[in-house]
């Protein structure tokens, strides 16, 4: 036996938790319930963790089978629950939650979430507990991947609702500023704007705080019989409402803001979120089988792969140049 058949056999692991962390997706409960049942096919264990590092550190660990995860792949949010947890931050946190995996056994865990989410999983497996990260995030904005689970679903949301403002905004011959979710990165913004057709996407990547282009553009728009002006603006530059009353003192068009919220994390997920969430949950298992740890399963380049978690977070991520000029010369 060589050396690298002894250290797969001394990674070999047993009983497999999974959980969700930060902020839910549509699609998330699609990867939840494929590593679950992959894990089974593989002979594993398996052990779902309640409401993310805060539920390991208090021990909400069931076991689950392939009854837990039936009738499952179609629901928004996530069966497993999830939140926010400033402990894990911490070393001594950390230390427990590793801890907490040895005391139930887990050998490994599939932590499915965001950037926040995989540098707790990377603390887990430098303690010793084998971890495979998953994207999870409506917002897209983890560097490694061209796709995270409930972004196509967000999207899809978030285009419907505008076209419906889109709708009483040219009844009424209004001003619509629409405020889009995706905290720091402007990619549900550049989507929304393309697939609507809006007059304007103000981006965190790219605003330079001109409201006065922003005013001389919707009175230009006035003046060439334009029945109504949508811009959507990112939840990075946010301030809708303050916006929305300086553009319509200035112009003296009537002018509304509209912030679509939570609504964009919810509904059942898209096909794409399905079979993406799917496809890269089962991946992460056999990741886990292989013997692999400090990986995060990602999509690049048209092929499911995966990256060191250290690299991945490495990493940078903008918003694509070309979309984002076309955004402005399609208008």
């Amino acid at each position: 036996m060589d050396m690298e058949d002894e250290q797969t056999m001394a990674k070999e692991i047993n009983t497999i938790g999974v959980l969700t962390s930060g902020g839910d997706a549509p699609g998330m409960n699609a990867a939840i319930r494929a590593v679950v049942r992959q894990g089974l096919f593989r002979g594993k264990r398996m052990k779902g963790i309640k409401r993310g590092f805060a539920g390991l550190l208090n021990e909400e660990i069931v076991d689950m089978d392939a009854k837990s995860v039936s009738d499952t792949i179609s629901r928004g949010g996530t069966i497993l629950q999830t939140a926010r947890c400033l402990e894990f931050v911490t070393a001594e946190g950390q230390e427990k939650g590793a801890g907490i995996c040895e005391k139930h056994g887990i050998d490994a865990v599939v932590v499915i979430g965001g950037d926040g989410s995989f540098q707790g999983a990377q603390k887990l497996s430098s303690l010793g507990i084998n971890t495979i990260g998953v994207p999870g995030t409506i917002d897209l904005d983890i560097a490694c991947t061209d796709y995270t689970i409930g972004f196509d679903t967000a999207i899809n949301t978030a285009m419907q609702a505008i076209d419906k403002v889109r709708d009483t905004s040219t009844s009424h011959e209004r001003c619509s500023i629409i405020e889009v979710m995706g905290r720091g990165a402007g990619h549900i913004a550049l989507w929304c704007g393309l697939a609507n057709g809006a007059e304007e996407v103000l981006l965190p990547e790219k605003f330079d705080h001109d409201e006065q282009r922003l005013i001389n553009q919707v009175k230009n728009a006035r003046q060439l019989g334009k029945q109504h002006y949508i811009i959507i603006n990112a939840e990075g530059i946010g301030d809708s409402q303050g916006m929305a009353k300086r553009i319509e003192e200035a112009t003296g068009i009537e002018t509304r803001a509209t912030i679509l919220g939570h609504m964009q994390r919810g509904g059942s997920p898209t096909c794409k979120d399905r079979v993406y969430a799917t496809t890269m949950g089962a991946m992460a298992v056999d990741l886990l089988c292989e013997g692999q740890s400090n990986r995060v399963v990602a999509h690049s380049g048209g092929e499911f792969v995966d990256f060191d978690i250290n690299e991945a977070l490495g990493m940078h991520k903008d918003v694509n140049d070309f979309m984002y000029r076309i955004s402005r010369s399609l208008v």
